[in-house]
């Protein structure tokens, strides 16, 4: 059993008790080749009192390698899921080819707000639905049991989010919501995330993630997005490890999954 795996069977209440705040932690773009940076931050995020987490696993991270490919990365994403974490599809392969017709407005989304990352923010729905039911088939061949789909950078069309519909996803989330996709509700619950790639992004980050935890601290649902690279600047660290102690006084860590079941089961004892 890995480490980051093996620190989850502290004693801890891993689901939220129905009407409880909750703070969902996310961490994104997981692949083979960070697996090296992800098992540690578990690890710590463990130890600030988050033992589980909802981890957006990419099927064949820009072509690199199919997750099936490396046993020991299932494997290892096997224990985790075994330990509480929830496994989310996320994308396909994570890029989007540039294309020579691009309106002005999708080469800003898409080559200056994602790097080229956002997989379906224009994909058509019949291969909107050939990615993601490969992809939900992949995870099943590998015995792991994802219940939602989170497109790259949250940009998902609404082409996308019916063919993550279709191919049997629970739901999914954009930037600023949490979306059931078998009863079609959307609950307000913006992400905190960073961005790392320059250092005036950095700087942005650390001041609007400040004003936004200010400003969504009453909110039933907070939300805190990790990528792997964050964890290499140490300014962008210390404030998460400052948001989670905050937040954990009065929050329960969650799942998407589970916080999407609670939500249902709470809907279904009032009526």
């Amino acid at each position: 059993m890995t480490t980051a795996a093996a620190t989850q069977f502290l004693p801890v209440v891993a689901n939220a008790i129905a009407g409880n705040d909750s703070l969902v932690v996310s961490i994104h773009d997981i692949a083979p080749s960070n697996r090296d940076v992800v098992d540690p931050l578990l690890t710590k995020l463990s130890r600030l009192g988050v033992r589980v987490s909802s981890l957006l696993v990419v099927p064949h991270y820009h072509h690199k390698k199919l997750i099936t490919d490396d046993r020991d990365f299932v494997v290892w994403l096997r224990d985790l899921e075994q330990a509480g974490h929830e496994m989310v599809i996320h994308g396909f392969f994570h890029e989007r080819p540039r294309r020579d017709d691009e309106t002005f407005f999708e080469k800003i989304v898409t080559r200056h707000y994602t790097q080229g990352e956002g997989e379906f923010f224009d994909l058509p729905y019949d291969e909107a639905l050939r990615r993601i039911t490969q992809a939900r088939d992949l995870f099943a061949s590998a015995n792991l049991n994802p219940r939602g789909f989170i497109a790259p950078a949250w940009l998902l069309s609404g082409e996308g989010e019916r063919a993550a519909c279709d191919a049997g996803m629970e739901y999914t989330t954009r930037l600023r919501t949490v979306r059931d996709l078998r009863s079609g509700e959307t609950f307000e619950a913006r992400s905190l995330v960073y961005s790392v790639h320059k250092n005036w992004r950095r700087v942005a980050s650390l001041a609007w993630n400040r004003i936004l935890l200010q400003a969504t601290r009453d909110k039933t649902l907070l939300r805190l997005s990790i990528h792997p690279p964050d964890t290499q600047f140490s300014a962008i660290w210390d404030q998460i490890e400052r948001f989670i102690r905050e937040m954990l006084e009065l929050r329960t860590p969650i799942t998407y999954q589970d916080w999407i079941a609670e939500h249902r089961n709470r809907a279904a004892s009032v009526t």
